[in-house]
């Protein structure tokens, strides 16, 4: 299958997936029910979420050394696709093994940008 058709293909089914949401999202608004719902909704977020940020100030240096693994796992896992990229291309089988001795092997995906 040619390329371009399959692009295209996949353009015209996101522009009719976006009037449909479109549609629906129209409906919503609509709704008076709906409406007062989302309303009450909107009001115990924001208590539920005065209630977290008062339990958060307890946990704060939890919090710190949450970002910081939080940042460590992003590093390594560039670290890792790159390990792993470099292998295969190297002609080398990759394979892990967690704790459980599940073995993993990679996925590779292509995705495409602008230019």
């Amino acid at each position: 299958m040619n390329l371009q058709e399959v692009f295209n293909r996949i353009n015209e089914s996101k522009k009719e997936a976006k009037k449909i949401r479109d549609s629906y999202k129209d409906s919503l608004i609509q709704s008076q029910e709906h409406q007062r719902i989302t309303e009450e909704l909107k009001t115990l977020r924001e208590k539920k979420k005065e209630i977290e940020n008062a339990i958060k100030l307890d946990f704060s240096k939890e919090f710190d050394r949450l970002d910081t693994l939080k940042t460590d796992i992003e590093n390594d896992n560039l670290l890792l696709s790159d390990a792993t990229l470099t292998k295969f291309v190297n002609g080398e089988q990759v394979e892990i093994t967690d704790e459980h001795n599940q073995k993993y092997e990679p996925i590779f995906m292509v995705k495409f940008k602008k230019s």
